[in-house]
Parts: C-alpha cells; structure tokens; sequence
C-alpha cells in the first residue's frame, strides 16, 4: 500500500504539472492571436508578437501549436479580446496587479472580485496599486550562460538598465520600449534567454511569513488558475526558510 501510496502521489504531482502545462499553452496561444491580430502576423513585423513566440518557444510550446495561434488571428470568426488590468491588495496589505484578456468584461470582473474576496483581498480600482510598480522589461538567463561579470558587460552593451545575478539565474531588466532590442542584442552575444516578457517590477517589497505567503499564494493561484487571466504579480518576498516549506 505504501508503494500504491506513493505511486498515486506522483500521479497526483504529474497531473497538477500537466494542468498548469496546458493552461500556460492556453495563456500563451491567446497573447499570440491577440498580438497577431493586433499588427502584422509576421513575427519578424511585429514586435509584440515575436516577444510572445520567443516567450513560447522558451516553454517548449509546440511548433504547431504556435502556428494555428496565429493563424487563428487572420480567420473572420477570430475572437475578439479585451485587455483588463484589475488592481488590489491580498492577505496583509500585498499589492497585487492581476492582467487579463477576455471576451466578456463582465464575467472576469465578477470572477477577479469573487476570487479577491474568497481569499481575503480586497479589488480597488485601476490605479491603486499601479504607482507601487514599473513596467519594464524582463529577459532572464540560467546560470550556467557566465559569470556575474560577463553577463553584466553583455547587458551594458545591449542598452540594459540592470542586472540580478545569483546561484540560478541572471535577470536583466530594461526599459519597457527597449525590450526588443535588448532582448535581440542579449541573444546575439548570449543565445536564446528562458524567459522574454513585460513586468511590473515592484519599487519596495514586503517580506511575508509563513501564515501570511501561504494566504497569499492561495490567492495568487486561484488568480491564475482563471482562463481569462494572463499574469499575476505582487510585491512581497520570503525567505529561503519560509519558501523550501511553501
């Protein structure tokens, strides 16, 4: 019985990763036919959407998968999507900034209040959390890319603002207008990042503990487990103690 135990846990863990696999497809394909749609269906012509294919194919999203998001932009009965910034605060005074696209306002806003409500945040209205952040560019590295040193040259001569470097990662931010040519420069001289995208990088942060990470992350993922909902982001931070029980 251990074994069968042990077995149904696994099972339990590689389904819960298959869900968040498909559903991070799903985010993904919908920011692709959204930016497609937008401008030019040629990545090479349209910044936006070429930021979104490098972001896909940095999760391994399938080629096809890829294509049929973008040809699903160029078809007449293409959905048409709003983008939605919601903002709030969760459990202990947590700014919270949740992005969506939908194709029913009234159906997210309902599910975005509900979901802050259930979980002991508040929703407020747009801008009353926003000045807490700036929006930036993001492009992050494994470790293995160099040292602190060679990627920190490397940003500078990609037109870069800053770097973060440690044991896992490098993260290099930028204006939010020089993304794609930060990002093209950093590919260059580095190879393909993991990750591309636009942040909302907090200015201050609150470290959180356990009790209160814990009512947080419980929010955040019900958040991002909705279909309308393309990203989450909150300014607070835990240490490694309190993150290895999380």
């Amino acid at each position: 019985m251990a074994g069968h135990s042990k077995w149904a846990n696994i099972q339990h863990r590689k389904g819960r990763q298959d869900k968040l696999r498909a559903k991070l497809f799903s985010k993904l394909s919908k920011e692709i036919t959204v930016a497609a749609k937008m401008g030019d269906p040629d990545p090479d012509k349209n910044p936006r959407l070429r930021l979104a294919v490098k972001e896909a194919k940095a999760v391994s999203m399938p080629k096809e998968n890829i294509e049929r998001a973008i040809k699903k932009s160029q078809g007449g009965d293409a959905e048409s999507y709003d983008e939605i910034r919601y903002e709030g605060y969760g459990p202990s005074g947590v700014a919270v900034i949740v992005e969506a696209m939908t194709d029913n306002r009234n159906r997210t806003a309902s599910n975005v209040r509900s979901i802050f409500s259930k979980n002991g945040g508040n929703l407020g209205e747009t801008g009353s959390v926003a000045f807490m952040f700036d929006r930036k560019g993001q492009v992050v590295y494994p470790a293995r890319v160099g040292d602190a040193d060679t990627i920190m040259l490397a940003a500078i001569d990609a037109g870069a603002e800053d770097v973060e470097s440690s044991e896992e990662e490098h993260v290099i931010w930028c204006a939010d207008t020089d993304l794609g040519a930060v990002a093209a420069a950093l590919e260059a001289a580095l190879g393909d990042a993991d990750s591309t995208k636009l942040v909302w990088k907090p200015q201050t942060t609150s470290e959180l503990d356990l009790d209160s990470a814990r009512a947080l992350m419980k929010l955040i993922d019900a958040l991002e487990d909705d279909d309308d909902v393309q990203n989450v982001t909150a300014n607070f931070e835990v240490s490694d103690a309190v993150m290895a029980e999380l």
